[in-house]
């Protein structure tokens, strides 16, 4: 299964004998089967489809994630059918309530994150000991935070301070690991005005796609998180279950950077804001997909473990509900 990119002005998507037909100025450019679709991503500006289109790619169980032509920021998701077992999202929605389980859960995420940081400062420091002493700092900062999350019967409230104290710390030392005329001075977002910082705002975002599809897959409900508490408009276990992969993308990010796949001629600003040009988009995919496989592969079996949990724990009631005569 792969992944669609629709990158290019002008396109318009019909659907034609179980595939996608790609038309660039009423012309057939290309067909893709639908079998082989697992995700689409549209990015191209005036790109034309309808609902027939996005209701086949539902039923291909095929998910459709829709960005702003140019600044890469998510504007709509759309997913195919909803998983059927009622047991898990009773479950979820049971432990979101679970101040025990949440804090169990939150100190797992906190502490996997925080390893994963340190680790790639680690590897960083073998690598560029002339910015050793802005690591070393680093990793300090992260091993003190890290050491109170490990800590059993951390609360969220206090795992939250530690977090944000050991990310002052990493960006401290990841900031060093960058070209100066990047003028990558620390993570800044909505707008991101550096090249480093767009290239992980849209990281982070397909990474959240993808956490929403798997979670939505295995018939959790994105929307109930346990770290990230529920809100308005927000797909809080996506939030949670990309929080231990970002030091991978942040890692990837850094080897892009290092060996001149993205470079600086190709960013330009509007506005404030750092946007990936057409060619750096183009190198920023292809590079993508050969790193996405692994993140997914997480994601893909922690949701199934979370699922079989929850659904154990929720089954009692659906049976409950169907045995009750007066239901």
């Amino acid at each position: 299964m792969a992944t669609l990119l629709l990158d290019r002005a002008d396109l318009e998507i019909r659907t034609a004998d179980g595939a996608l037909a790609l038309y660039e100025n009423g012309t057939r450019s290309q067909t893709v089967p639908l079998r082989l679709i697992d995700r689409v991503i549209i990015q191209g500006a005036r790109t034309r489809l309808d609902t027939a289109v996005l209701l086949k790619l539902a039923e291909a169980g095929a998910a459709t994630m829709l960005l702003s032509p140019r600044a890469g920021r998510q504007v709509a998701i759309v997913l195919g059918p909803a998983h059927n077992d009622a047991a898990v999202r009773l479950a979820q929605a049971q432990r979101t309530m679970d101040d025990t389980f949440c804090d169990d859960w939150a100190r797992r995420l906190v502490v996997a994150k925080l390893r994963r940081q340190h680790r790639l400062l680690t590897r960083a420091e073998a690598r560029r000991p002339d910015v050793r002493k802005p690591l070393f700092d680093a990793r300090k900062g992260i091993a003190d935070a890290l050491a109170q999350a490990a800590e059993p019967g951390t609360a969220c409230a206090r795992l939250r301070g530690l977090e944000g104290s050991a990310a002052r710390a990493y960006f401290h030392g990841y900031t060093a690991l960058f070209a100066p005329e990047l003028d990558f001075t620390g993570r800044n977002r909505r707008p991101p005005r550096d090249p480093v910082n767009a290239c992980l705002s849209l990281a982070y975002t397909l990474l959240h796609f993808e956490a929403v599809r798997t979670a939505h897959a295995a018939g959790l409900d994105p929307l109930l998180g346990f770290y990230h508490r529920p809100a308005f408009g927000r797909e809080s276990l996506a939030c949670d279950l990309i929080e231990p992969l970002r030091p991978a993308v942040d890692d990837w990010i850094w080897r892009q950077f290092n060996t001149a796949q993205l470079r600086p001629e190709h960013f330009g600003t509007d506005k404030g804001a750092c946007l990936i040009g057409k060619a750096g988009r183009g190198h920023f995919y292809a590079g993508w997909e050969q790193f996405a496989p692994l993140p997914r592969r997480w994601l893909r079996q922690r949701c199934a473990r979370l699922a079989a949990q929850l659904r154990a724990q929720g089954e009692p009631w659906l049976e409950h509900f169907e045995d009750d005569e007066d239901f």
